[in-house]
């Protein structure tokens, strides 16, 4: 959430970065309307201030009146006291509605894109910041794509999770899930050697969890909500784990913060179909593990390029063809100031598949959050956030059984053999 002071200050670079967004300029009108309830709130925080001046100046008053016997004088000002209580009240009403007011626009504003964000509006306006450097695999007209596989292979059950559950839900089995299983401990592994501090989190949060980070109202549609317990499974460790340090105040000396963690993560995908979400491709369950990092807002970008190194590396190691692309304007999450997406190439379905997604959402979930850090002035100021997924699990297994194919079987990269057991799934 951005503040009203950034608006106020920076009208017009605040919506020149909406622009990039898509904004047009109706929707503009938006950070006006923002600027004229806070001045309202202002304006009636200041009536309010004067009246209850009055009714404390009034009320010392009553008492000397009462102690010197001017029964009379005491009680006139006791009905102007009480002329004040009913002003105050009316004013304290006012005041929460105009706060209310200006605290829901506000969720709705996204976050201002870094400058270094291109304009654009769709993925194809998204710029190539990294590219795989070798020629892309060519398999053989033979190839399968990896929902076949699974079940040539017998490692994923796609109708059996219909049957359990839904589409979406696949079950992975024998060497399917141990090769699951590994993914995740060498991702784990990975981010713990990097200096990542591991964390199990719940996989169910709060509404102000869930607002905390950006997902309410922005992706409120895209989750899972349990209505009678007011609680919604989570999209992305993400969540859980940067609310850990939603109200709280840091030293400097705290960072840079560093947490990661594996969980399932649970997405509606609300009016996904056809080709494109067979198998792996897009489900409404799948596991990632997350890295978060906690920083001071003047290395923030020194550490968003140190994220991007880190996840760049698993799929090396992971010997996928990727590339990084620069979200625009109008590709990013509200939340965030800059994005950088991770695609990885399916050779047999001779498409691109994003597995990743690296963002600095700077200082727009912390001003929600009310994660703050006491600076070398003394003063709070709020912190920086970052996240990024190292990496989600089912694209990635997609890649791996499609890119890997043999005659033989399918072979698995050398970095993972100790983490599955196995070096050829047949």
């Amino acid at each position: 959430m951005l503040l009203v002071k950034f608006l106020r200050d920076n009208k017009e670079e605040a919506k020149s970065g909406l622009r990039k967004r898509g904004f047009t300029e109706n929707d503009l009108n938006l950070i006006d309307e923002v600027i004229d309830i806070d001045d309202r709130r202002k304006k009636i925080q200041f009536e309010l201030d004067g009246v209850l001046s009055n009714i404390k100046s009034l009320s010392a008053d009553i008492g000397t009146l009462y102690k010197t016997g001017k029964v009379p004088e005491a009680n006139s000002k006791k009905a102007e006291v009480a002329t004040f209580k009913t002003e105050s009240e009316r004013l304290q009403r006012d005041l929460k509605m105009a706060q209310d007011d200006l605290f829901e626009r506000l969720l709705n504003i996204p976050n201002i894109p870094h400058n270094s964000v291109p304009s654009g509006t769709t993925e194809e306006d998204n710029e190539i910041h990294r590219n795989w450097t070798q020629e892309l695999p060519i398999l053989d007209a033979s190839a399968k794509p990896h929902w076949e596989l699974a079940e040539e292979f017998d490692i994923i059950d796609f109708p059996l999770g219909v049957k359990i559950t839904g589409a979406g839900f696949p079950v992975f089995k024998g060497k399917g899930a141990r090769l699951q299983r590994g993914l995740i401990n060498f991702f784990l592994d990975r981010a713990t050697s990097a200096g990542y501090l591991e964390i199990i989190p719940p996989l169910v949060v709060n509404e102000d969890s869930a607002r905390g980070t950006g997902q309410i109202p922005d992706k409120e549609g895209q989750m899972y909500h349990i209505e009678k317990d007011e609680l919604y499974l989570i999209p992305t460790a993400e969540v859980p784990v940067t609310n850990i340090y939603r109200d709280v105040i840091l030293k400097e000396s705290d960072f840079p913060i560093k947490m990661t963690g594996y969980t399932p993560c649970f997405r509606r995908e609300a009016g996904a179909y056809g080709k494109d979400v067979r198998g792996l491709n897009r489900v409404h369950q799948f596991d990632k593990v997350e890295i978060v990092q906690i920083e001071h807002p003047d290395n923030s970008y020194d550490t968003l390029m140190s994220m991007l190194d880190h996840v760049q590396g698993l799929l090396k190691e992971l010997e996928l063809p990727y590339r990084i692309l620069k979200l625009c304007g109008g590709d990013l999450g509200s939340a965030s100031a800059i994005t950088y997406d991770f695609e990885v190439y399916s050779a047999a379905q001779r498409k691109w598949l994003e597995v990743s997604s690296v963002s600095n959402f700077e200082t727009y979930q912390s001003n929600r959050l009310k994660l703050r850090y006491k600076g070398s002035d003394q003063k709070n100021h709020l912190a920086h956030t970052l996240n990024g997924s190292a990496l989600a699990l089912a694209r990635i297994v997609a890649a791996l059984l499609e890119n890997n194919q043999t005659s033989e079987g399918i072979r698995i990269p050398k970095a993972i053999v100790p983490y599955v057991g196995f070096d050829l799934l047949n």
